[in-house]
């Protein structure tokens, strides 16, 4: 990545992958799309390959990101969609041009009828709808970390997954429970039957 700005955080979902370019939500949060460069960057890591982005297209691509996020929040939820932002996944995925094409190891692509930042958020929003909707298979959850809470598709087989990213979330709470129990006064063995971590 390049250098100055945070990592990205990919994953194999692209709407819920774009939420995750704002992490730490309720926390010290981190936009890792800062700048019009880092949205053409992120996008590429995706195959959306994109000549250029201005600001007013950074800021069109923000309010997607959390239109997105918002819709996936209350769905993982059940609860009722925001109609603003279902507005405005909607507007997104009719505003681009874009097609899935098939590549000879039969893996899904998309190609873009031009590199401008609006077909490649068509895509971003599409990928949105089939998740939001239930078309995939899989379920939206939220990150368990209480500082992240980050919408993800689940597609683990029992579908019970906790945390958005395992390497990040996951072992920072894992680290954290560790620490708590290794506070003075915790954890202490007694001669009862129960003695150990509860």
């Amino acid at each position: 990545m390049r250098a100055g700005f945070p990592d990205f955080r990919l994953g194999n979902v692209l709407a819920t992958s774009f939420t995750g370019t704002l992490s730490e939500r309720f926390g010290d949060a981190v936009e890792r799309i800062p700048v019009p460069r880092r949205l053409v960057d992120w996008l590429a890591e995706y195959g959306l390959a994109v000549d250029s982005c201005t600001p007013a297209q950074l800021d069109r691509a923000r309010e997607l990101r959390e239109s997105i996020h918002a819709a996936a929040t209350a769905a993982a939820l059940h609860e009722p969609l925001p109609a603003d932002a279902v507005q405005v996944i909607g507007d997104h995925s009719v505003a681009g041009r874009a097609a899935a094409v098939l590549t000879p190891g039969g893996e899904r692509r998309w190609r873009l009828a031009s590199s401008s930042v609006e077909d490649a958020l068509s895509v971003v929003a599409a990928d949105a709808v089939d998740v939001i909707s239930g078309v995939r298979d899989g379920r939206l959850a939220l990150c368990a970390s209480p500082t992240c809470r980050a919408a993800f598709f689940d597609t683990s087989q029992s579908r019970t997954r906790k945390w958005c990213d395992m390497n990040t979330c996951g072992n920072r709470q894992k680290k954290a429970r560790f620490n708590a129990g290794r506070a003075p006064g915790v954890g202490l063995l007694s001669s009862g039957p129960c003695a150990g971590p509860r």
